[in-house]
């Protein structure tokens, strides 16, 4: 292992692509598992959104003590591989092209080819959950055709029927956003339901790789757990983001049951502080490799020291 309601936010226009100045891929060893963390680039989200039911002072002293802007925040987008032996598992594929504002993401498929992953090789793909900043690379042209014609996609039960008919009414997206995630989602049933695998509650898709439906975020939300000689990572998807640790009753934009998205990130902070698991997320920063430490009542993030 390496040593390691609420007013409507607007949608933002996003700055121009820089160029490339950071790494877009972190390897991280856990037990006989080769785990690549792979950054599909950054979109913009209103400040507002990380905490619709914060009192404004609250939220915008919160912002100031990260040292980030109280308008509109850069949201890291990262997605995961893992391997071992003839098994390749995708956990969530990015935004793809799905939101042409968000100029600066959309970077997971080409980021793949320069780790040289061959999308061939993809075993499996596991979803924490189908908006369409984690199925969108999946919806890239062309990436389909690439794909094995055996490949299995596991997700929950839950979230293939809440997508047959969502229900956007206590999340605070845009219309217009959610639209575009609702589209997305139609796409994706139509183009991969005969790939689908899905479970109630909790499955094995390989030894050593757990999903388990934890809803919230989602009625249908899934985190992945991994256990090998003697390591474990979680990768929590959205159920965890930067704000959840030490403001875990705050309220995120796009959670479509709020409460118990909170309930949830309690549980899953509560069980990486006593089994000491490395935990990814997709939006908490590039690598996002780091570890829940207790602090009081609350929680703290402890990012892992990189490993050069």
């Amino acid at each position: 292992m390496s040593k390691v309601a609420t007013k409507t936010p607007p949608i933002v226009r996003q700055k121009p692509v820089p160029e490339a100045s950071v790494p877009s891929r972190y390897a991280v060893r856990v037990g006989k598992f080769d785990i690549l963390v792979v950054s599909d680039g950054i979109i913009s989200i209103p400040a507002e959104a990380i905490a619709t039911n914060a009192d404004p002072a609250a939220r915008s002293t919160w912002l100031q003590d990260m040292f980030l802007p109280n308008d509109d925040l850069d949201w890291a987008l990262n997605a995961f591989l893992v391997r071992n032996g003839d098994r390749t598992i995708l956990i969530d594929s990015g935004v793809g092209g799905e939101y042409s504002d968000y100029t600066r993401a959309g970077q997971f498929v080409g980021r793949l080819e320069a780790a040289g992953i061959d999308l061939a090789s993809v075993t499996d793909v596991v979803l924490t959950h189908m908006h369409f900043d984690h199925i969108g690379g999946l919806l890239v042209d062309g990436v389909k055709d690439r794909l094995r014609p055996d490949l299995q996609i596991h997700v929950s039960a839950a979230e293939v029927s809440f997508w047959e008919a969502p229900d956007f009414s206590r999340t605070a997206i845009p219309p217009e956003l959610a639209e575009v995630i609702r589209r997305a989602s139609t796409q994706f049933l139509t183009k991969y339901r005969h790939h689908l695998r899905t479970f109630e509650e909790e499955s094995e898709i390989a030894p050593g790789v757990v999903v388990t439906r934890t809803g919230g975020h989602t009625p249908g939300h899934s985190v992945v757990r991994i256990a090998s000689d003697g390591d474990r990572l979680m990768f929590a998807g959205d159920a965890l983001l930067p704000a959840s640790f030490d403001r875990p009753e705050w309220h995120n934009g796009f959670e479509h049951d709020p409460e118990e998205a909170t309930r949830v990130r309690l549980r899953l902070m509560r069980e990486l502080v006593a089994t000491g698991s490395l935990l990814v997320s997709t939006h908490m920063p590039f690598p996002s490799v780091g570890h829940v430490a207790a602090a009081g009542d609350l929680f703290r993030w402890v990012p892992a020291w990189w490993d050069y």
